[in-house]
């Protein structure tokens, strides 16, 4: 009798599922529909033995250049990711170009629907197909997590921490956000091959003027790639005495053995990662120890799948993790998950901020620390309508020059 009610209830729940998925299908056609067409069917956990599949990809481009895709499945679960904020037309349509591969199949095997992104063409990787795999990746593991009704930590063997620690652009003494990051900037940005000591005297007495405004707090350096290496090498030397809490990007990524060679020439320790992207670029940073901390970016360096691989990498070097993270939601969501699962975690960046595309806020930050998300998926819900009022034309970001020369600089 017992066992004939299970298998009643089973069926009765496939058939609610059945219907809501015809419906769902039926209003909203293949994956090349509108979006506002987008029917809302309440997200609940299935059964594990289930079967489901993706039916539907979207791209949403936003005014200040965020790029988010949203994943919907025939059981009426949706997931939710971001990419890589540059490019972003570009970025948005190669998504599209995936959906060819994707729609139709179980959107579970996250680990080998990666592979096949990844892998499946002749030409592989770069910045833009990377940073389209990272944010399918972070909405395929948002619907797995649904799919089982827990968070993605505890799919990847979480949770390592209960909260995480936070910094900022400025302290929030209110919330207890005492770690920050600043630029190395004196009258104007440091752009030149050579600025001379001048320039170096004036960033170093406005960093020893921030320090006694705030002095507990840890303030890192972010030279954002810009600085050359002639002006960042004597800078790194001028401002080692007053103790930095770390020096971010010192110079481009590009050739690794620059960077390297400056890492040796200093105690601070050099930090890198949001130009870089999947285990094989931190490869070369670990092995040429060119930074002793990591900063993968989820919608860059190849989603949650690949920061899970970077930080056991990392781990091996005692190299933590301080992701990357000047983005939305869902990549402040994702990074959360990570975050939760891996031992060498450090801090997030910007992880105070709090996203209106919420339909819910996340648990506030307190003394400094935001709580791991508990719901299912990435842990957050998108609010469609507040995020489809701010879809339109992106942010453009303008070459720079020098006003002097009207030379090219660094962006």
């Amino acid at each position: 009798m017992i066992d004939k009610q299970i298998k009643n209830t089973s069926s009765r729940r496939k058939f609610i599922k059945g219907s809501l998925a015809t419906a769902a299908l039926g209003f909203t056609g293949i994956y090349g529909a509108n979006a506002n067409e987008s029917i809302r069917v309440k997200e609940s956990p299935i059964d594990p033995n289930d079967k489901i599949k993706v039916t539907k990809m979207e791209t949403f481009i936003l005014k200040n250049s965020w790029v988010f895709i949203k994943i919907s499945t025939d059981a009426g679960i949706t997931g939710w990711g971001e990419m890589l904020k540059n490019d972003a037309k570009a970025c948005a349509a190669g998504a599209m170009e995936v959906a060819d591969y994707l729609v139709g199949k179980d959107p579970r095997p996250v680990a080998k629907h990666w592979q096949a992104i990844h892998r499946g063409a002749f030409y592989r990787g770069g910045p833009i197909k990377t940073a389209i795999l990272s944010g399918i990746d972070q909405a395929l593991w948002d619907i797995t997590g649904k799919c089982y009704g827990v968070p993605v930590y505890k799919l990847l063997g979480g949770p390592t921490r209960d909260k995480v620690l936070v910094y900022a652009q400025q302290p929030d003494y209110k919330t207890g956000v005492k770690s920050i990051k600043v630029s190395p900037n004196g009258s104007r940005v440091p752009f030149k091959h050579s600025e001379g000591q001048k320039m170096v005297d004036e960033i170093v007495e406005r960093y020893v003027a921030l320090k006694a405004k705030h002095p507990e707090v840890d303030i890192a350096l972010d030279f954002h790639g810009a600085v050359k290496p002639t002006t960042a090498s004597v800078l790194i030397k001028a401002l080692e005495p007053h103790r930095p809490w770390f020096y971010e990007e010192v110079v481009q990524p590009l050739n690794v053995d620059v960077m390297a060679d400056l890492a040796k020439k200093t105690h601070i320790p050099f930090a890198t990662g949001e130009r870089i992207f999947t285990k094989w670029g931190f490869r070369e940073i670990l092995e040429k120890g060119a930074a002793m901390i990591l900063q993968p970016d989820v919608n860059y360096a190849g989603g949650i799948t690949e920061l899970k691989v970077i930080a056991g990498m990392a781990e091996a070097y005692y190299a933590p993790l301080a992701p990357h993270n000047p983005n939305g939601p869902c990549s402040l969501a994702a990074s959360l998950q990570i975050a939760a699962c891996v031992p060498n975690f450090m801090a997030m960046e910007r992880g105070n901020i709090e996203h209106d595309l919420l339909a819910k806020p996340l648990s506030p930050v307190v003394d400094g620390y935001r709580p791991i998300p508990t719901e299912p998926g990435l842990g957050i819900t998108i609010d469609e309508n507040k995020l489809m009022n701010q879809v339109g034309e992106p942010k453009e970001y303008k070459t720079r020059f020098d006003p002097d020369d009207n030379s090219v600089v660094e962006w």
